[in-house]
């Protein structure tokens, strides 16, 4: 495998390098069964996550948005590597390309259940706009999942975890599970993150939402 380009920590998603959405793949020759449910998980980073979930249920299809390119390309790799018909990476602004990369699904968008997992968390008030839960994207999800869908969110910081829960609680399409924090996760795979983060005894955030009407 060739050896990844140097990767920021930091992406500036309002920067002008991320402002054209994504190019839209055609999803019946980058799925094996296009129709199959499908599991999004936005800001993958490596795609470690996903590429054991897809390994894990092969009924799913699982798609991952990263915004760090030499992410994505090496995800991409790996995957060809173990022949995952049902995963699939792309390079975007999560933001503004949602709406299309999920908009014109051949058949309908089978967009089953979203996962937002300690994205990043812009301390700085003035950089907080740049964080990925914003009330667009919430739209968006509302829009294409169907009623049952589920929203899976957490975080090691308790303020970036609430805040995310505000923006779903402002969309009347979604209802959260639970007034607290959740104690452990639906799925049977891990992010690095949330693995480091219990190994080393401290606290995970989670709450989840259901797509309601």
């Amino acid at each position: 495998m060739p050896p990844i380009r140097r990767v920021r920590q930091h992406v500036n998603p309002l920067s002008s390098k991320y402002a054209n959405p994504a190019e839209v793949p055609d999803w019946s020759e980058v799925f094996a069964n296009s129709r199959l449910p499908l599991h999004l998980d936005i800001g993958c980073g490596k795609g470690d996550f996903v590429r054991e979930m897809a390994a894990r249920l092969p009924a799913w299809n699982f798609l991952g948005l990263e915004i760090r390119e030499p992410l994505v390309d090496r995800a991409l790799i790996r995957r060809d590597q173990a022949l995952q018909k049902n995963l699939h990476f792309v390079f975007c602004n999560a933001n503004n390309s949602l709406r299309p990369l999920l908009a014109d699904w051949p058949g309908g968008c089978p967009l089953q259940c979203v996962s937002i997992q300690f994205p990043d968390p812009w301390f700085k008030k003035r950089h907080q706009k740049r964080r990925v839960v914003q009330p667009e994207l919430v739209d968006v999800l509302a829009e294409q999942m169907p009623s049952g869908g589920m929203v899976w969110l957490q975080s090691d910081i308790e303020e970036v975890c609430a805040e995310m829960c505000d923006r779903f609680d402002e969309n009347s399409a979604f209802v959260r599970e639970g007034a607290s924090w959740l104690s452990e996760s639906p799925f049977p795979a891990q992010t690095d993150r949330e693995r480091v983060t219990q190994e080393k005894g401290l606290p995970v955030y989670r709450a989840k939402y259901i797509r309601d009407r």
